[in-house]
């Protein structure tokens, strides 16, 4: 089933506004709707949209060929998955997952095979005869998804589904779900402002920022090609080291004091000012080819995060974050050298705009 929004526009009280709305998704597609940590987007507005719990104050919404504009919610054929853990605690799990079918006069030998079905699935065939209250929440969310995948309908929204979940769960929970969605023939779009989430998808990206989009891509794409600096901080965590420098004939020069020759891919770029950026994950400790440029910096901060640890680090002319696999402890106000692969820098404008992607030659 198609979903196309032409010319949408939203503005409302509890919700955040969107401007100018125009998206294609193609039948039986898996998007993703990213947007930044903390901002309003406008991702859960374009899902209430979708769903039809909210209207537009300007443009249209197309579901297979057909304007739903103002279709009332009851009469869509679209499940929704919420951030919020969302199951009836007066029901049972399986009558939980059952209700979307007993609203549709589904005849009970169905509804049994059609809720068992989904629940081996998601791996709560265990759990249907308990109650909510005695659920982990994973088993909560299962119960939810399951409850929205049993409708079979047509178009699946989930609206950050597993942004109150551990870190485990949600990657759990994420693999499942895709697999889950490859072998359904349903168009589902996933608003997220996790990059690892959206990237994992494997489908179309949309990128957002205050209520417009920004990108639209394949999610290799717009990770290896951001059309601009928010663009590609939103695809980086933790956020990508940015800092300011000049390219003078056969120089890049950063602040007043640090210099190093003007490398092959960057061959012509103009003689001006520009955004450098490094993604953490590139940075390394000890040099990969002979043109990475060596820096000594003092370590501000070192968290272990996960099977990785987080290095904060300054100098002079450059603050740097470092992603690391492995577990490293530094102390605070060490040195540590740092290695630049200048081969992987971005290379944006003044406007902030893309001139160089790391690979790409002129």
């Amino acid at each position: 089933m198609s979903i196309i929004f032409e010319n949408v526009s939203f503005s409302g009280i509890n919700d955040a506004p969107v401007y100018n709305i125009n998206l294609i998704f193609e039948p039986g597609s898996a998007s993703a709707l990213l947007g930044p940590k903390g901002g309003k987007a406008g991702k859960s507005t374009l899902i209430k949209l979708l769903a039809g719990l909210i209207k537009p104050s300007h443009g249209k919404i197309i579901i297979d060929g057909v304007d739903a504009t103002n279709i009332p919610v009851q009469k869509r054929n679209v499940a929704m998955v919420h951030q919020q853990i969302i199951n009836y605690p007066h029901m049972s799990v399986f009558e939980n997952i059952a209700s979307p079918l007993r609203v549709m006069k589904i005849n009970k030998r169905e509804i049994q095979k059609e809720v068992l079905e989904v629940a081996t699935l998601l791996r709560i065939e265990k759990c249907l005869d308990r109650y909510p209250s005695e659920l982990s929440g994973g088993q909560q969310q299962r119960t939810a998804l399951a409850r929205a995948l049993v409708k079979k309908s047509k178009v699946i929204l989930l609206n950050d589904p597993f942004v109150n979940l551990d870190y485990k769960l949600r990657e759990e929970l994420r693999s499942e779900l895709k697999s889950l969605l490859k072998n359904r023939n349903t168009t589902a779009i996933y608003a997220t402002q996790e990059a690892h989430e959206a990237m994992a998808l494997g489908g179309i990206c949309v990128l957002l920022q205050d209520g417009r989009v920004i990108q639209v891509g394949s999610a290799s794409d717009v990770y290896r090609k951001p059309v601009n600096i928010d663009a590609a901080m939103m695809l980086s965590d933790p956020p990508l080291n940015v800092f300011s420098g000049r390219i003078s004939g056969y120089e890049v020069s950063l602040g007043e004091s640090l210099t190093f020759p003007k490398t092959h891919a960057m061959e012509g770029i103009k003689s001006g000012q520009y955004f450098f950026a490094l993604r953490p994950g590139h940075l390394r400790l000890t040099p990969f080819n002979d043109d990475d440029l060596e820096l000594s910096m003092r370590v501000e901060l070192a968290e272990i995060s996960g099977s990785g640890t987080i290095i904060h680090t300054a100098n002079s002319v450059l603050k740097l974050v470092l992603n690391l696999a492995g577990v490293h402890e530094y102390k605070t106000d060490s040195m540590i050298k740092v290695y630049i692969p200048l081969h992987k820098l971005f290379i944006f404008d003044q406007d902030k705009y893309l001139i160089k992607s790391p690979g790409e030659s002129q």
